[in-house]
């Protein structure tokens, strides 16, 4: 793919990108698929399958108590909790602003580890990485932001999030519809977003602007994307998924890049 190709003309010292189909198949790659990259906070899209997992096994339910009192874990996955960004102090009631909050998937994963009985990371491994063959991601660090993953565990993801065999289609369908809709907030490094949807832990594109996709992304599309300037995200209408590590931090470089990139991605399936 030609978009994928001019990935190397990036302001980054290394990158590593692909295309992957709803099917699983790469239609384009860049780069090095083993080299490790610190993901940010695309870590979340990791912890929230993980919270997800959680609740069809049982360990918990979206509507168990966690983080400040009277927020769920439907609460936290939604960035609804009314924690503050990273400091574990209650800003709002929850439910009543979309306060995008780093401590909020801190205190996810310390909610699941107390039910569970398992660390979180182990739970993590056992039931999301190790079933996907993603034997080098680890987490090294923050459940929001920590993560450490390489372009071909991530393909392994990208691929789940498309044709899930870990989850219940209808759990993750659920998960990637706006909760909590109508709720403004800021999308960091985008600003005031009115609504700032989400989903339980997946931002939702809808009619954001500006916004680190592509104007020819659908509204369904989802995902996340890292201060560490990675992203993945999922159209589900142009059946196709995208996973970019790089290891230059998110600036004006990478919002004006990205959506180029995503609508070049985009135009060539559609040709």
């Amino acid at each position: 793919m030609e978009s994928v190709r001019a990935v190397a003309e990036w302001p980054v010292g290394n990158a590593a990108v692909a295309v992957v189909s709803s099917g699983g198949d790469v239609l384009g790659q860049y780069g090095d698929m083993r080299r490790e990259f610190r993901l940010a906070s695309v870590t979340k899209l990791l912890t929230a399958y993980t919270a997800l997992i959680a609740i069809e096994e049982g360990v918990v339910e979206l509507d168990t108590p966690a983080g400040p009192e009277g927020s769920t874990i439907r609460h936290l996955l939604a960035h609804t909790s009314g924690l503050a960004f990273n400091e574990h102090r209650t800003m709002a009631a929850p439910g009543a602003r979309r306060l995008y909050s780093n401590a909020g998937f801190e205190q996810l994963a310390d909610a699941l580890a107390g039910h569970s009985g398992i660390a979180f990371a182990d739970y993590q491994a056992e039931a999301l990485l190790a079933p996907l063959g993603m034997g080098a991601t680890r987490l090294d660090g923050s459940p929001a932001a920590g993560a450490v993953s390489t372009l071909g565990d991530l393909i392994a993801f990208a691929a789940e999030l498309q044709r899930p065999k870990l989850l219940d289609p209808a759990t993750l369908a659920g998960a990637t519809t706006v909760t909590f809709p109508g709720l403004t907030g800021v999308l960091p490094g985008f600003g005031h977003q009115k609504p700032n949807d989400w989903g339980l832990g997946f931002e939702i594109r809808d009619h954001k602007s500006p916004h680190w996709t592509s104007e020819r992304s659908s509204p369904r599309t989802f995902g996340h994307f890292g201060q560490s300037g990675t992203f993945l995200w999922v159209d589900p209408d142009a059946a196709v998924a995208c996973v970019a590590l790089t290891d230059r931090d998110f600036g004006p470089w990478a919002a004006e890049v990205w959506p180029r990139f995503t609508d070049g991605v985009l135009a060539e399936l559609n040709a």
